[in-house]
């Protein structure tokens, strides 16, 4: 909760003014039962008819009063909770954004989005409702229990012992919310998964036939979201009606009480009514126990939640006086680099050096770590051992926004937001002009698609690109990665979708291109490597092979037998020509 003041202090001017208003109103509205009093024991009991103008004519001033600045309150109170919704809102997407690629590897997305969605909106209660209980309920409490205790002692004391156990129940009551919220939480997050998985999985799901499996698993886990909320239903069942049946005896104490101290005229008929209006504030605060704990509780269980993820550092990020002076050149070395993912090894010894405007290709079987190895060079990962530099510069040293806002990339898993083409296009670079995309789409061998849909550039792809094939997606990428203008492109399996001719016009204009940068292809065909200046060959995470085609070929090794197998064909059709 300590934290969450921190996010209202920010706005001290709303909660100032909105607790003034309430101060306000709470003030005029305890004035309330001393009117009633006097305007029972002095006006008609007695007789006195101004006494019973000046009562009435006080009451109707603070109705107006709290009918104004009730108004005043909620307002100001709600807008807070707003501001501070929004805060903590952003600053946690802002945080998630920061952290690298191993937390998300291990993270489900329907759990993040639990917890900017319900968990946020839990925080918002609390603030536009619960920190106002709280304010209220506490002030109304203290000031009328010195009040009731002012009128008569032994009445107030008489009710006042009612409220003792309601206190140990509310201890109790907070424990078992506070649990019970945590699973729900929890349990939210995993239904939020499944659902957000299924959803974006659906054309996979009916190709299978899964429909009934996907039905039945949904089912069970919301189930257990069903035996987890009737658990809680449970503990407001055991603990409320206690509560409820508590305060209801001081006040049946206090009418046969009272009436006795009547008789006895130890008190007045006007005391009395008084007494009544004021116990009121203390029944009130304590049935109101049980929300407000249920209310705090739901809170606490999604900040620990929200603030467990903004407490967790980013494990990559950039040195305090990181570098960031000069344009990168493309100059790439990697020095016996090793990495780890889990304790596990991926790459073993890479020793690369790679010119500037050079083209790199990287071949090897699947899990190989050729990824892996592109990934390092933007720091998606860092390195378990030795360095990559950067124009004779280490990576660690480099400021992570322009390391990789000189990097261009297109990923293995090909995404296009559900947006138009030229957005998903300019996504990497907005202050592209037209011109400029459309060049880059000729590149890409884009442009001769694109036109032919009936709104061009300003085609709606639908989420994921699901309305495009999958080379469509992969030429879209790649005219993104191009757009870019960055000094090293990589290319990571970018071309699998494509057909052997468009791959071929493809990789010639990127070569072709006027301002060539140093690039990076992983691919499995040989025709998409071969006229790269140095091919790798990766097994197991070591360098098996390194050379030009013509180099590999003469080796006679790993590349040389995928040559073969790829070209078998035409090297049988050639010998039957000859």
């Amino acid at each position: 909760m300590t934290r969450i003041l921190k996010y209202v202090s920010r706005y001290k001017s709303f909660l100032i003014l909105g607790t003034i208003s309430m101060l306000v109103v709470i003030g005029v509205d305890l004035f309330m039962p001393y009117l009633q009093q006097i305007f029972i024991d002095d006006g008609i009991i007695n007789g006195n008819k101004d006494i019973i103008k000046i009562a009435l004519i006080g009451i109707l001033i603070i109705t107006i009063i709290k009918a104004i600045l009730g108004y005043g309150k909620e307002f100001l109170y709600d807008l807070l909770s707003v501001k501070v919704h929004e805060d903590i809102k952003n600053d946690l997407f802002n945080h998630i954004q920061k952290l690298e690629f191993k937390y998300f590897d291990n993270m489900n997305t329907g759990e993040l989005m639990s917890r900017i969605g319900e968990d946020v909106e839990n925080i918002w209660q609390t603030i536009a409702f619960g920190l106002r209980l709280f304010i209220e309920n506490a002030i109304y409490f203290v000031v009328s229990t010195i009040i009731l205790f002012a009128l008569n002692f032994k009445l107030a004391l008489s009710c006042f012992l009612i409220m003792i156990p309601i206190g140990f129940i509310g201890i109790k009551l907070e424990k078992d919310f506070g649990k019970s919220y945590e699973e729900i939480s929890d349990q939210t997050a995993k239904i939020n998964t499944t659902a957000q998985e299924n959803i974006a999985g659906v054309r996979l799901v009916k190709a299978f036939s899964r429909e009934k499996y996907e039905i039945n698993k949904f089912l069970k886990m919301n189930k257990t979201y069903y035996d987890l909320n009737m658990k809680q239903g449970k503990i407001i069942g055991d603990y409320f009606p206690p509560i409820e049946f508590l305060t209801n005896i001081s006040l049946v104490i206090m009418i046969v009480l009272g009436g006795f101290l009547v008789m006895k005229e130890e008190v007045t008929i006007g005391v009395l009514v008084a007494f009544s209006g004021y116990i009121w504030n203390l029944i009130w605060p304590m049935r109101m126990l049980g929300e407000l704990i249920d209310i705090l509780s739901r809170n606490n269980a999604s900040a620990k939640k929200i603030f467990e993820i903004m407490d967790r550092e980013p494990e990559i990020k950039s040195k305090r006086e990181a570098y960031k002076n000069e344009a990168i050149k493309g100059n790439i070395s990697f020095n016996n680099v090793t990495f780890k993912y889990n304790d596990e090894l991926v790459l073993k010894n890479i020793n690369l050096e790679i010119k500037a405007g050079s083209t790199v290709a990287i071949m090897g079987t699947t899990g190989s770590g050729k990824s892996t190895l592109v990934n390092l060079i933007g720091r998606y990962y860092d390195l378990s051992e030795g360095s990559i530099k950067i124009d004779d510069i280490d990576i660690k040293d480099y400021d992570l926004d322009f390391l990789r806002k000189n990097m261009s990339i297109v990923p293995q898993d090909t995404f296009l937001f559900s947006d138009t083409i030229m957005n998903n296009i300019k996504f990497s670079n907005e202050s592209a002009e037209e011109e400029e995309v459309r060049k880059a789409a000729d590149l890409a061998c884009a442009l001769e698609f694109i036109e032919k849909f009936e709104d061009g550039f300003d085609t709606e792809v639908g989420e994921r690109g699901i309305g495009l094939s999958g080379g469509q997606k992969q030429r879209i990428s790649i005219t993104r990665a191009l757009v870019r203008r960055a000094k090293i492109l990589i290319l990571d399996d970018a071309t699998s979708a494509l057909d052997m001719e468009t791959e071929h016009r493809l990789l010639k204009n990127l070569s072709e291109r006027e301002d060539n940068s140093t690039t990076f292809i992983i691919a499995h065909r040989i025709s998409a490597v071969k006229n790269a200046d140095m091919i790798i060959y990766l097994e197991n995470g070591e360098i098996k092979e390194k050379g030009t085609h013509e180099e590999l070929l003469n080796l006679k090794g790993k590349y040389y037998d995928i040559y073969c197998s790829q070209f078998k064909d035409f090297n049988l059709l050639e010998k039957e020509v000859i």
